[in-house]
């Protein structure tokens, strides 16, 4: 069953440095590569979404077309404007980035602290236990993470979950 978004959650700044097609573009993006919009899901219209945030037709147009391109959306002549459901490189290179920057800014802020990596993995390690553990007391299987068996393996210890 396709499920047909009437809005998107988006916040524009026509006022920015970026152009507004890529605001576009780097939002949707976002909400593919964090789930929010599932593959098969159908995007408003080019004309429903231009009169939404008030930007012309083409603007909306152009960044489906960019998404098209990168494979994140496809297009149904007559039907509109769907998120692709097999997983592309952009997709999973954007969400790969926004680890990437939350590591950062975990590691600054670390730093800052005098925490060492070491530290921080030993951290990393417990609490991934310490959320598998919760998990299972809820009735629900522990998801599992290649990080345990890696970070288990370093110590000498029996992984908690077992690896992917």
């Amino acid at each position: 069953m396709t499920q047909t978004l009437l809005s998107v959650e988006m916040n524009i700044n026509p006022a920015g440095d970026v152009p507004i097609y890529r605001q576009i573009l780097g939002q949707i993006r976002s909400q593919v590569a964090l789930g929010l919009l599932e593959p098969g899901t159908a995007l408003p219209s080019i004309r429903v979404l231009a009169l939404e945030l008030k930007v012309a037709p083409n603007t909306i147009a152009k960044a489906y077309d960019e998404l098209a391109t990168a494979g994140v959306v496809h297009k149904r002549r007559g039907f509109g404007t769907f998120v692709s459901c097999e997983r592309t490189q952009t997709v999973d290179g954007h969400r790969r980035h926004i680890i990437e920057d939350r590591i950062d800014a975990l590691l600054a802020e670390a730093q800052g602290l005098n925490f060492t990596p070491e530290m921080l993995l030993e951290l990393l390690h417990r609490r991934r236990i310490l959320m598998s553990s919760r998990l299972r007391r809820d009735g629900s299987q522990a998801p599992s993470y290649p990080i345990d068996s890696i970070l288990a393996e370093r110590e000498g210890l029996e992984s908690p979950t077992p690896a992917l």
